[in-house]
């Protein structure tokens, strides 16, 4: 499907400069330009490649000037990643959906599936579980007894709901992504460690997204709980009974431990470590590796570091990491300069005597 620079100038509010009939029927990074895709640049980094781009159209935001010649037909607009990302949500919702059940496809009798649904290949489906409209199960996705999976959601192979778990609407469950496996329960005897039975759930809200070989464990008791909105990473363990709160994103290699409540909105960098049993507030921000062994009160704070601090605080602190072996050269050179001096002292006290 085609569209010109004037309709997509129209979509999504900006300005045509150029050639309003150019017309695109496909995506490019602006430095892999391919006549017919759009592009567009975002960062300042990359500005030399609008000038030599073969992309068709480029989005730019409205602060930016070309320096030379551009021959691609520009589109203004407040902020162009923003909306390319909207021109990509669109293109993406023009797919057809699949639909239809596979003949590998295992539904137990007892199970309840909606309308307009795809099963693919080996999809398994459990005794009484639930499976809304127009859900899109892709090959070897398994939804376990009694699990509800609301309407419009996608999981893609691999993926698995565990018994009795619920998933809300809009959902999408990338491939490998286990959501109500067993929490890291165990007691320690003097035979070993002996399990204890996790028979809580894992829940997740409307419009969650949880990256490739992601785990959600469930509860010991009562439920874990990913909150509406939230968008998880890939390789990403939310331990036992924790509460996400809506709208937090998580970069990959991040670690929950159990028991701990996440506010809203938060962010969390790659390889980010929360100790269990804590309590993170609203909008707090942690770069990437940073370990918070404690709770978080006051909200929107930023941290960086591990144990985690203020990011000013621990930049300072690693610029005095990089003198260290210098003053340690300089302590030492320092400790045996005072050392002669002590003996010098000494000597002419002896003397004087």
């Amino acid at each position: 499907m085609e569209f010109n620079a004037q309709m997509i100038a129209e979509l999504v509010g900006g300005t045509v400069i150029g050639n309003p009939q150019t017309a695109v029927s496909d995506f490019a990074k602006i430095e892999e330009g391919r006549p017919g895709c759009i592009s567009f640049l975002a960062n300042d980094k990359y500005e030399h490649y609008i000038y030599t781009t073969e992309s068709s159209i480029i989005l730019v935001n409205d602060t930016f000037r070309p320096r030379e010649e551009v021959r691609a037909t520009l589109i203004r607009v407040p902020d162009a990643r923003e909306a390319v990302a909207t021109l990509i949500r669109m293109y993406d919702s023009m797919q057809p959906r699949l639909k239809g059940i596979d003949s590998t496809a295992y539904v137990d009798p007892t199970a309840t599936i909606g309308k307009d649904v795809y099963l693919g290949p080996f999809v398994a489906i459990g005794p009484k579980a639930v499976i809304g409209d127009g859900c899109v199960l892709h090959p070897h996705a398994t939804v376990g007894a009694r699990a509800s999976i609301g309407n419009g959601t996608e999981m893609y192979s691999n993926s698995v709901v565990y018994h009795d778990c619920k998933v809300g609407a809009n959902c999408i469950l990338h491939a490998g992504c286990v959501i109500g496996a067993d929490g890291f329960g165990f007691t320690r005897t003097e035979q070993g460690y002996e399990k204890i039975p996790q028979i809580g759930i894992a829940v997740l809200e409307d419009d969650v997204e949880i990256g490739a070989n992601s785990c959600v464990d469930r509860a010991v008791m009562g439920q874990t709980v990913i909150r509406r909105g939230t968008k998880i990473d890939n390789l990403v363990q939310i331990g036992h009974n924790c509460e996400i709160g809506n709208h937090t994103v998580m970069s990959a290699q991040v670690g929950i431990a159990g028991s701990t409540k996440v506010g809203e909105w938060c962010m969390f960098g790659g390889q980010v470590g929360i100790a269990g049993h804590a309590i993170i507030a609203d909008r707090t921000e942690a770069g990437a590796q940073s370990g918070i062994p404690n709770s978080v009160k006051q909200p929107g704070r930023q941290l960086m570091g591990s144990p985690a601090i203020d990011p000013r605080t621990w930049w300072k602190a690693q610029a005095v990491i990089k003198q260290l072996p210098d003053m340690w050269a300089t302590m030492n050179r320092m400790t045996k300069e005072i050392e002669q001096l002590k003996a010098q002292l000494r000597k002419q006290d002896g003397n004087n005597d």
